[in-house]
Order: C-alpha cells, then structure tokens, then sequence
C-alpha cells in the first residue's frame, strides 16, 4: 500500500479530537508516526480499544492495550468558560486546535460547543482557571470528527500563512492564533497588568470558597 494512502487510511480511524495526547501535534501526524514510522497504535486515549482494534485491523497488528502513559480512555467532555471570570487574554483561543473559541483581547470568550473536541488544551494557558470540562451534551459522530479534521486543517493553514513559528507543541500558545485574536492589538504591559490582577482576583475568591 502506498505510504500517503496507508496515512490518509490511519487518520481517517483516528477520532480527530487533535488532544495530543499521543505525544503528536494533532491526528494526522500520529497516523503518519505509525505509517512511516512504525510507532504504537496504542497511544489514543480518546480512542480507546474501539479505536486500537480499528487499526489493528486496518495494519493486520495484533491489538494492543491502551498505553496508559498517553491518559485513559473515558466519556466525550467539552470545555465551558466561567464568563463572569474570564479576563480575555486569549490565550485559550490560542492553544485550541480547532478555532472552537471566540472572543478578542480584553473581551469575553465563549466555547462554540459543537465544535468543541474536548480536548482539553485550553484549560493549563487560562491563567485564572475559568475553563471547566463538562460532560458533553452531545455523541462524538464520524461526521463531528471530519468537521473537526477540516478545522484543524484550515487552522494549519493559516498559521503557516501568518506565522514563521513552529506549530509544534512547544510553540502552540505562541503561534495558534485565530483571526480575531491575531487582529486584537495589545500592550505587553498592559497585558500582564490584566492577568496579574485576574490572578488576584482569583486567589481571593478561593480563599472566600
């Protein structure tokens, strides 16, 4: 089987929720790890045995346990901001690999639920822990996960076009900047005025709590 088609046949049992967690910057790049590499099709917590057994299958390997280093596999979440504390420093918008966070510098966010891949990366940036997952109100479908696939590739796309930073993991909260959030002019200093006094803001209320 040629590599590109083995690659496109991998990503396509892949479930597109782009977490990462199999220690890849998103889906395709784990399927093409496995294709071109021979890298372990155990490392998909979201997945799960349904998603090992699928490529066992698809590459005729025996199946293999979930690597539990990766997280474990449990029930579909989605990611919920605390309006009322959010302070916009964006950088929710910035780590999250789908575009399913709007909002602008200084302004309120807001998770589009649909698009939501409960991936969790946006919850470790938010420096005043605003950002709760939550059971998901609805199934992940194959449809959902092709949706979340043409995100994630349109997403590439334009930072390859308005950044010349890596968009490897270390260099995500740097480069993966949606439109609005690329467009949001701020000053640095005023910036970190922002968070520092959001951070406050936060510890006293845990104190109170």
């Amino acid at each position: 089987m040629h590599s590109s088609s083995l690659v496109d046949r991998i990503d396509a049992v892949l479930p597109q929720t782009q977490c990462t967690k199999c220690g890849y910057d998103g889906c395709r790049p784990y399927a093409q790890a496995i294709a071109q590499d021979g890298e372990a099709i155990n490392r998909c917590p979201p997945g799960g045995s349904d998603g090992i057994q699928a490529l066992a299958s698809l590459l005729n390997l025996p199946v293999l346990s979930l690597d539990e280093e990766c997280g474990r596999h449990g029930p579909l979440l989605a990611a919920v901001i605390d309006e009322a504390h959010c302070i916009g420093c964006t950088l929710c918008i910035q780590a999250c690999p789908v575009d399913a966070i709007v909002g602008a510098n200084k302004l309120m966010h807001t998770v589009i639920a649909d698009r939501c891949t409960g991936c969790d990366l946006c919850v470790a940036p938010c420096p005043v822990d605003c950002i709760a997952m939550v059971p998901a109100q609805a199934s992940w479908t194959p449809e959902r996960a092709d949706a979340a696939r043409i995100h994630h590739r349109q997403r590439q796309r334009r930072l390859d076009r308005l950044h010349s930073e890596s968009s490897a993991l270390a260099a995500r909260t740097l480069a993966n900047k949606a439109p609005v959030a690329a467009q949001a002019g701020s000053d640095p200093a005023s910036r970190q005025q922002a968070i520092a006094q959001a951070l406050a803001r936060a510890r006293a209320r845990r104190q109170q709590q």
